[in-house]
């Protein structure tokens, strides 16, 4: 049986290095090109003709954009508006990298915790920077829930701090956890359909495929988790309690 771990294996495509660093280019790297260049063929090519009424193709870019707006609207209000490009790039390219792990011999950046905290921290300093530069030293209140007794804060502000400094560990981990144990799995029941031939190979092929379907909501559920998170953490920016 193959070993389930090696699709995560990072491999160079172009040996490269700077300075004595590593900077080759690898399978991650071009599977990151890969989305992002599907994401701008599917949006550029969705909105190209700007039909009043609307093809599949067009309506599924538009469904995109007011689902997204939805979420601002409803998670951060009026205020969210402004950062709705970054948010909606966010969301277009955890959605579009977990889907493209699971085309064959594809390989899931979504799978890698230096990916996905590296995004996780992106969202951490932009919320903390965008809650410093609207509220100043006042931010720091948010540590300090109001109605609290006094006494209470002793307790209470060590733990809002470590919650609030935990959020890129829990955010990052959350999304590559998910990817890695369900490409895993799937590799794993891969693995017994080729092993027990054709007369015991059919169990775990219908379990595969269930494994399949149930990874593509995988795919979207753990994209709009992310997205909502990150919603929550600019509200909080914003709004503070």
């Amino acid at each position: 049986m193959a070993n389930p771990i090696a699709q995560f294996e990072i491999k160079p495509l172009i040996p490269l290095e700077v300075a004595g660093v590593d900077a080759s280019f690898t399978n991650s790297s071009f599977f990151m090109l890969f989305t992002v260049a599907a994401i701008t063929i599917f949006l550029v090519a969705g909105m190209r003709k700007r039909a009043l009424v609307p093809g599949r193709w067009q309506s599924v870019a538009e469904l995109s954009y007011e689902f997204i707006a939805g979420l601002l609207r409803d998670n951060v209000g009026s205020e969210g508006r402004k950062y709705f490009p970054f948010v909606f790039t966010l969301f277009m390219f955890v959605l579009f990298s977990n889907l493209a792990g699971m085309l064959p011999y594809a390989f899931t950046t979504t799978s890698h915790i230096i990916v996905t905290f590296a995004l996780a921290i992106t969202v951490f300093l932009g919320v903390t920077v965008i809650g410093l530069v609207r509220h100043g030293w006042h931010f720091f209140s948010y540590f300090v829930p109001d109605g609290v007794p006094p006494l209470a804060l002793i307790l209470i502000v060590p733990i809002e701090i470590i919650s609030y400094l935990s959020r890129p560990i829990s955010l990052s981990v959350r999304l590559f956890a998910n990817m890695t144990a369900g490409h895993t799995m799937m590799k794993v029941f891969a693995g017994f359909v080729v092993s027990l031939g054709f007369l015991g190979g059919w169990l775990p092929l219908g379990i595969e495929v269930l494994m399949i379907g149930f990874e593509f909501l995988v795919a979207f559920l753990q994209a709009y988790v992310f997205t909502v998170l990150t919603c929550i953490y600019l509200h909080d920016a914003i709004h503070l309690h």
